[in-house]
């Protein structure tokens, strides 16, 4: 009996503690306002406010990463470096863009080129956020498309990744921005 008393009144708070949270000045989803000048269906990527910048903020703010930006968003994945993370983003100067091949990037930016672009992103990004200590010599870092980059480090501490320099590190609110002088291309499968 005293199981029963204890699941009832336990019952019984939190229909209470549930109902004190749908009264009083909330608004319901149907009388919920919304901002047509908003981005429609970007999550996190959407929001606009004026705390400490994630990695998509800080990619939108460089004038020195205006084709990774572009290149996210022709592929649609803007919420992936605005979420919470942890993340770390080894992203490609336009520089670094510009010498690829001729066309490469105008090519990847194709609707029917979206998946290779999406594959060529994500190996770019790591989940945590790694920095310090954490990008040691010979480390084999697991990229968000399946594959690995390797980290090397050099005596004058100098940081690689895959041949390409990390040349600036940025924190941000969601994890870290390695700022990178190549693009780095994903094995071939």
């Amino acid at each position: 009996m005293k199981k029963i008393n204890l699941f009832i009144s336990a019952f019984i708070a939190i229909a209470m503690l549930l109902g004190s949270c749908t009264g009083g000045g909330q608004i319901g989803v149907e009388e919920a306002v919304t901002d047509d000048d908003a981005p429609a269906n970007l999550g996190q990527a959407g929001v606009d406010e004026d705390s400490e910048p994630n990695i998509l903020k800080i990619a939108l703010g460089s004038p020195d990463h205006t084709t990774l930006v572009a290149a996210v968003q022709a592929a649609g994945i803007e919420h992936v470096l605005a979420n919470n993370g942890p993340l770390t983003l080894f992203a490609p100067t336009n520089d670094a863009f510009a010498s690829l091949p001729e066309g490469t990037v105008a090519n990847l930016l194709k609707p029917e080129n979206k998946s290779t672009l999406i594959n060529l992103l994500y190996y770019h990004a790591a989940p945590g956020s790694y920095k310090g200590d954490l990008l040691h010599d010979g480390r084999q870092m697991y990229e968000a498309n399946g594959d690995n980059v390797e980290i090397k480090v050099a005596e004058d501490g100098s940081i690689t990744v895959n041949c390409a320099n990390i040349i600036a590190t940025i924190p941000a609110s969601n994890g870290v921005v390695h700022v990178i002088d190549k693009v780095l291309l994903p094995p071939e499968k």
